[in-house]
């Protein structure tokens, strides 16, 4: 499998990828496609660390970054935060996501950033190295500490002696406006409701005391 930067003539079959990895995971279809789709247009994408993991000359998964950054009073830091990560259901648990998220960790590394900041399920990323936000003292913009909230330190020490809040790029503000219409070029897809969506939701609401 090679592991590359996803071309331009790419974005539209990329989109369909992460439609297909996402459909009915969180809720009744998906926008992860959408949001995909707008972020290659938003000022915080990050183009040389949008890969694609190709198979057998067929593209079959995806990792996209943005920029975002944490604040102290007058501190500001910069960070970078991936998402979505998709992978055709097909080629789904056999490594492939993880090897996007490795390969594009160690890229991010070469250009001396400060921490990657995402939202997801701990289970499936402490085993790169991140933890939960507020053993670090990190928390959202209103400082709560979601279980969801995962940091990973590429400069040690970088976050002592601060309490930080973290602020994602406004990108992820998927707003539905034309969202219909955009869905609608698409294969048509049965919307379902599955056990996924109810855990999804339960960690997304999901906070540390304190």
């Amino acid at each position: 499998m090679q592991i590359r930067n996803t071309e331009k003539s790419e974005y539209r079959l990329v989109e369909e990828l992460t439609r297909k990895a996402f459909w009915n995971l969180h809720i009744p279809g998906c926008d992860e496609h959408y949001l995909a789709h707008k972020l290659r247009n938003h000022k915080d994408y990050i183009p040389e660390l949008d890969f694609v993991a190709v198979k057998d000359g067929n593209v079959v998964g995806n990792i996209m970054y943005s920029h975002s950054y944490l604040q102290d009073g007058n501190h500001k830091l910069a960070t970078l935060t991936f998402g979505p990560v998709s992978v055709l259901p097909e080629f789904q648990r056999k490594g492939i996501g993880s090897e996007l998220i490795t390969h594009s960790i160690e890229a991010v590394k070469k250009s001396m950033v400060n921490a990657i900041i995402i939202f997801g399920n701990p289970s499936n990323y402490c085993k790169f190295g991140f933890v939960g936000s507020k053993s670090v003292n990190i928390a959202t913009p209103d400082g709560r500490h979601p279980c969801a909230l995962l940091v990973k330190e590429l400069k040690k020490g970088v976050f002592a002696n601060h309490k930080w809040h973290y602020f994602e790029s406004t990108a992820y503000e998927v707003n539905q406006d034309g969202f219909d219409e955009y869905d609608a070029t698409f294969e048509k897809m049965e919307k379902k409701y599955q056990y996924t969506q109810e855990l999804f939701s339960i960690l997304s609401n999901a906070y540390i005391e304190g």
